[in-house]
């Protein structure tokens, strides 16, 4: 399972960096996908990234604003966001996703073993 963190509360127009480290395993072995979820609505897919050298994913509402990085060294993938707009709250959860070794890209498919962590929560706000 993955912990994530860094979320906090920002201005619309404002940056955060979230972090996702794994707990007790190599991340670097792992595709992870970036999800987000607001009350009483399903978990909404944002980014992934692969083991590969494929281009990482981005869903179309954070496309250009948001960029998924690995440091395979800290086991830590990474979710910079600028640009953060209120429909960007929500609570941001890191899972391990599937891959392609044909394509070398991820897919916003959770692992069937991967569980749900607590989660960071961001409220972008003026």
């Amino acid at each position: 399972q993955f912990r994530e963190s860094g979320g906090g509360l920002v201005q619309p127009g404002g940056s955060l960096r979230l972090a996702c480290t794994a707990n007790g395993f190599s991340s670097k072995l792992y595709p992870v996908g970036w999800f987000r979820q607001v009350p009483g609505k399903e978990h909404e897919e944002i980014s992934c990234i692969s083991t590969y050298d494929g281009p990482p994913y981005y869903a179309n509402p954070v496309k250009g604003r948001f960029t998924i990085s690995r440091d395979d060294a800290k086991d830590t993938v990474y979710l910079q966001m600028s640009n953060l707009q209120p429909e960007d709250t929500a609570v941001y959860f890191c899972v391990v996703v599937s891959e392609s070794p044909l394509t070398e890209m991820c897919a916003m498919r959770r692992d069937i073993y991967a569980s749900w962590g607590q989660g960071t929560q961001v409220t972008v706000s003026s």
